[in-house]
């Protein structure tokens, strides 16, 4: 019955993926036939527009051919109206000098006769009708000015739709996610030498599979990529997933998209959980900052508490828990430290990450402000009372700096303190390896080892922080990075080499436990702890 039941419940969850897999696609058709559709729509647009702006050219050209050719008749009418007057004057005097020399023949006194006859001789010599041109200017012919648009009508006959690049294939295998970069490789199907670019679009997602039309995040774009690999950098993985996907260009259109890819980019996600934060600290979402002035009002409802010892307890409880950030609402589904915990106090200035580590490797990194008097970072379980601090239970992990008077810096863990004679980095990468018990502290920026504990996690860990006098900021969303995973596995490999605090031999002193004012010293029994801040931590 058991058996039944169990493969019954596989072939529900079986059927639902399968009805959740057709519904999404189902949407990408409908939403495919509406794309289909404005494309279609945009295209008839621009081709109008085209053939217009072609329309309005060749109507440009023609208007100015025909000016040119009107130009041309005008000039040429105005020489020949010119050439018309020449002759039409030249004519006139022509003739009334024949009429004269036919008068001239009828005198007949001989002197008379004969100075007619000079004189009628000299004005011939002189007459333009001797001297003008009997020949037109210019021609009628206007074949100059001709056109013909054969080729230009063959081209226009051979005008098509522009040669769109093809798909690009993106080559899975060759693409690499690493140290919160995604690096992704495509060929073409086939040698296209008119390619002049590639665009590459991304998206980030928390579904498997093909791109889902609806509830997704838009396409981030990286344009005029010319080689055929390119790599995404300085990414934060806060989604399970990375919708990739490549089209190409020519230097007129682009081509259709590949058929997009889903690589998996699985990070630690968390924020700083203020809901149980200590009321000096002001958390928002991943930064921290100590606030001298946030626990005044909590020390006046203690002093009140401590007046009204019949005062119902459960409205105390519910006074000292304060109300949630409106930042941590959209978050509220994520698992918190302890439901309704009370807040950290006295002087242990915590908070915790709202996000427990249950398994498997993960990796944050923590940056102070360079004024920051004193902080630790570190791991606990849930069970880190509101007076305890970090790294003084049996229970917690952490990495101390104390820039008070002078700076300190220090791994604790069940109130057992171990000096690290090392430069304090400024950003200090956590590194947890939950199944494999190990909790490394690390320079983020040259991913120098500077401590490892070594021991066996039986509880989930939420990441921890104190602050004193200062400020951080965690980074959340980062892959394991290579050269850590490479250090790990060097420290794994070597056989008894530990600098856990589990397996560290102390400084033993005799003698009962004393104060000195000058240094805030500590001394225990058995334990030697040198505490620069007031804190103590």
């Amino acid at each position: 019955m058991d058996e039944q039941r169990e493969t019954l419940q596989r072939i529900v969850s079986t059927l639902a993926n399968k009805n959740d897999e057709i519904h999404n696609f189902i949407d990408m058709l409908n939403h495919t036939i509406k794309n289909v559709q404005v494309s279609s729509s945009n295209a008839i647009s621009e081709l109008d527009e085209e053939f217009d702006g072609l329309y309005s050219i060749l109507d440009e050209m023609k208007g100015s051919m025909a000016s040119t050719i009107q130009q041309e008749e005008a000039r040429k009418i105005q020489a020949l109206k010119d050439q018309l007057n020449q002759c039409s004057t030249a004519l006139e005097s022509s003739e009334e000098l024949l009429e004269l020399a036919a008068q001239s023949l009828d005198i007949k006194d001989p002197v008379e006769f004969l100075k007619a006859a000079t004189q009628i001789k000299d004005r011939v010599t002189m007459a333009s009708a001797f001297r003008i041109s009997l020949k037109p200017k210019v021609s009628d012919s206007m074949t100059h000015l001709m056109v013909d648009f054969a080729l230009e009508r063959r081209m226009l006959q051979a005008v098509k739709f522009l040669p769109v690049p093809k798909a690009p294939e993106i080559d899975l295998a060759a693409c690499l996610v690493a140290d919160n970069c995604i690096t992704v490789s495509w060929r073409m199907p086939e040698e296209d030498s008119r390619i002049d670019h590639f665009v590459l679009e991304y998206r980030k997602t928390n579904f498997d599979g093909l791109p889902r039309v609806k509830d997704e995040q838009r396409w981030e774009l990286v344009d005029y990529i010319k080689a055929t690999e390119y790599t995404l950098s300085g990414l934060k993985f806060d989604t399970k997933y990375m919708n990739i996907r490549v089209q190409a260009c020519n230097k007129a259109v682009a081509g259709e998209y590949s058929d997009p890819v889903t690589l998996e980019t699985k990070a630690f996600v968390f924020s700083l959980d203020s809901t149980s934060s200590h009321l000096n600290l002001k958390v928002e979402d991943t930064y921290v900052e100590w606030d001298p002035t946030g626990g005044k009002g909590q020390e006046k409802i203690k002093g009140k508490e401590n007046k009204s010892s019949g005062q119902n307890p459960l409205l105390k409880s519910n006074r000292r828990s304060g109300a949630p950030s409106p930042k941590r609402t959209s978050i509220s589904t994520r698992s918190l430290p302890r439901a309704g915990r009370d807040h950290f106090t006295g002087e242990s200035y915590t908070v915790l990450g709202d996000t427990a580590v249950e398994s498997g490797q993960h990796y944050w990194e923590v940056r102070a402000q360079k004024d920051c008097k004193s902080y630790s970072v570190g791991v606990t379980y849930r069970n880190l009372g509101k007076f305890d601090q970090l790294g003084k239970t049996n229970s917690s992990w952490c990495i101390h700096v104390n820039n008070w008077l002078q700076t300190t810096f220090s791994a604790k863990h069940n109130n057992k303190t171990k000096t690290l004679d090392i430069p304090v980095p400024d950003r200090i990468g956590v590194y947890c390896d939950f199944d494999g018990g190990q909790l490394a502290f690390y320079n983020a920026n040259s991913k120098k080892l500077l401590h490892t504990f070594r021991t066996k996690f039986t509880q989930p860990l939420l990441p921890g922080f104190m602050i004193w006098c200062g400020g951080l900021t965690v980074s959340t969303g980062l892959q394991v990075p290579s050269a850590v995973k490479m250090l790990q596995k060097s420290e794994n490999g070597l056989s008894g080499s530990t600098s856990s605090l589990n397996n560290i031999a102390y400084e033993h002193l005799t003698g009962s436990s004393r104060v000195s004012a000058a240094m805030n010293s500590v001394v225990c029994e058995g334990v030697r702890l040198v505490c620069l801040d007031p804190g103590g931590v």
